[in-house]
């Protein structure tokens, strides 16, 4: 994809020519990213023990959030993103782990109540309130109880601000409205915040 891309009115096109553009730099970057990380999967273990249950990531990336909960002893770990260039380094950094090719709004191939988790990190922020809709509708039908979010809470330090600007994503009305969007769909939520304004949201059928 070409440059052209960062500037189209599409946001997958958008999104996906960024992703790709730093693939190389988050795959060198992996495992820094997965020390942040480890705080959050330690508190998602203690709230739903994840030892034996499968897991599905959306948007993983280079694989560096599902790396941290397969940690936990996982049965199952499979990670999905739309960018081949993100994909190609989490393949190369975590072979332990199942990856393909998927856009988080079409997850057609995956059966419902298929996992005992389907999570995303860092997604949803940066997609639109429709979008997001749509995202947490194809979580929570191939998930058998918990939809988690690890994403914003809290402040936002200044150069992930700058980030998420260029990203043009939507993470001021994400951190102000999420929590209530999640309890249209789902039964029960909770937030726990971590360090650095992320924190986890699990949301239950």
């Amino acid at each position: 994809m070409s440059i052209k891309h960062y500037f189209s009115k599409d946001a997958d096109k958008r999104a996906k020519f960024i992703f790709n553009t730093i693939a190389p730099l988050y795959g060198k970057l992996d495992k820094q990213i997965q020390k942040g990380y480890k705080y959050s999967a330690n508190d998602l273990d203690k709230e739903i023990n994840l030892s034996g249950k499968s897991v599905l990531d959306i948007g993983t990336g280079t694989g560096a959030w599902i790396a941290s909960l397969n940690k936990k002893n996982l049965s199952k770990a499979v990670g999905v993103d739309f960018s081949e260039k993100m994909l190609k380094q989490a393949i190369k950094n975590h072979p332990e782990i199942t990856f393909e090719i998927s856009n988080g709004e079409d997850l057609s191939k995956f059966e419902d109540n298929s996992f005992d988790v389907v999570t995303a990190s860092f997604v949803l922020h940066g997609v639109k309130k429709d979008k997001r809709a749509k995202l947490l509708d194809e979580m929570k039908r191939i998930s058998k109880k918990y939809v988690v979010l690890n994403d914003f809470i809290g402040k936002t330090p200044l150069f992930v601000r700058l980030l998420e600007f260029m990203e043009q994503s939507d993470y001021k009305n994400f951190k102000k409205n999420f929590c209530n969007e999640l309890k249209e769909k789902f039964k029960n939520v909770r937030k726990l915040p971590a360090k650095y304004g992320s924190g986890i949201y699990i949301a239950e059928k």
